[in-house]
């Protein structure tokens, strides 16, 4: 296994991955997360299969103030048993290639709080609601930890208890570092009037096609920027369409600045259920870009349609936003700058994350 690298807790985590942002939203996350948490006196370890797709597109090789721990073999995870599992808190996510042996690994020999934290709860419940294995679950379900944290706040921490046993449930929300994500200089390249970043989802085409395809067709004279891997050879491109394949986290914050307007498009499953923010969102909020957004319940919450965001249903809406005054859009954007930077920063989550858990690690240690 190799090994990159107080006060505070110990804080072990069994993920997908840190170390690489390609094609996956976890990176991100964490990234920012651990940063906020490390500055408040915390200790992380992440623990993450050393997989190949992901190693030849890592893009991060030393976790600052945390430390990371590759493995090509759980074997190299049971060897290092003693270091991980006297930690207060002991986190195992979704999609987690070794969700399991890890569930298992905790049961038998963690001393603190065990915490399952699902990235990708509508994804996890839709699967289940089809009948397909989940295979970062316990076969037994969640009953076992003594908290179960969701990406996924509203019905679905009801559907965790309810489907899987789930004793103890809460959301932790998506976030941002505004050291990563602020406003910087435009960058010719990435400029346009209407940009879009994210992986291509087969289950997001309908809406992109919408909002962002159909409103490139009926503006010729407009640029539309799109980033992000994964799309297919047979994607509707209009001329005026420019495709930016992977933009890597260092280049988002050029990438949202260089445009007039940047829109959000919510996956499926998760506008589905609702109550299920982007990260994406809070990135181009923290670098002071306005947002053009599809709606879904709960979206209220993190910003006030209107004020902080705008909401469009159809491509003649989405033309409508771009039509607006550019003192118009800037008043928007600072609102959500603002709104972000008070409620939505990962320093704001790696509190909400403590606390969470002090209170989860309470009675595991009692029971112990």
């Amino acid at each position: 296994m190799k090994e990159t690298g107080g006060a505070g807790l110990k804080i072990v985590v069994f993920g997908l991955t840190v170390s690489s942002s390609w094609g996956n939203g976890h990176a991100t996350l964490w990234r920012g997360l651990i940063n906020a948490l490390s500055a408040d006196g915390h200790q992380i370890v992440f623990v993450e299969r050393d997989v190949p797709w992901y190693r030849d597109s890592r893009d991060l090789h030393a976790l600052p103030g945390g430390r990371l721990l590759l493995y090509r073999d759980w074997s190299e995870v049971l060897a290092a048993k003693r270091a991980l599992m006297d930690a207060d808190a002991l986190l195992v996510t979704s999609y987690c290639p070794d969700a399991r042996a890890a569930t298992a690994l905790i049961e038998a020999e963690g001393r603190g709080a065990a915490v399952f934290y699902d990235l990708d709860t509508p994804v996890t419940l839709a699967r289940l609601a089809a009948g397909e294995a989940v295979d970062y679950l316990p076969e037994a379900g969640l009953g076992s930890f003594d908290l179960v944290l969701s990406y996924t706040g509203g019905p679905a921490l009801d559907a965790l208890s309810d489907r899987l046993g789930a004793r103890r449930t809460a959301p932790l929300y998506g976030h941002v570092d505004p050291r990563a994500h602020r406003p910087v200089p435009p960058v010719g390249l990435f400029g346009g009037d209407l940009s879009y970043l994210g992986t291509y989802a087969a289950d997001r085409q309908d809406t992109l096609a919408r909002l962002f395809v159909e409103p490139a067709r009926r503006a010729p004279d407009r640029r539309f920027v799109l980033g992000g891997s994964s799309y297919p050879p047979d994607f509707p491109w209009q001329p005026n369409i420019f495709f930016m394949n992977h933009v890597a986290p260092p280049d988002h914050p050029a990438f949202f600045c260089s445009s007039r307007l940047t829109l959000n498009v919510t996956r499926a499953d998760m506008s589905a259920m609702g109550w299920c923010p982007s990260g994406r969102l809070f990135e181009a909020a923290a670098c002071g870009v306005p947002i053009v957004s599809d709606d879904w319940d709960g979206l209220g919450s993190f910003f006030t349609p209107g004020e902080e965001i705008l909401l469009a249903h159809t491509a003649e809406q989405v033309l409508a936003a771009l039509d607006r005054s550019d003192v118009e859009l800037r008043r928007i954007a600072d609102a959500a700058r603002a709104r972000v930077l008070a409620e939505h920063s990962s320093a704001v989550r790696g509190r909400e994350l403590v606390g969470l858990l002090e209170r989860a690690a309470a009675p595991a240690q009692a029971a112990a």
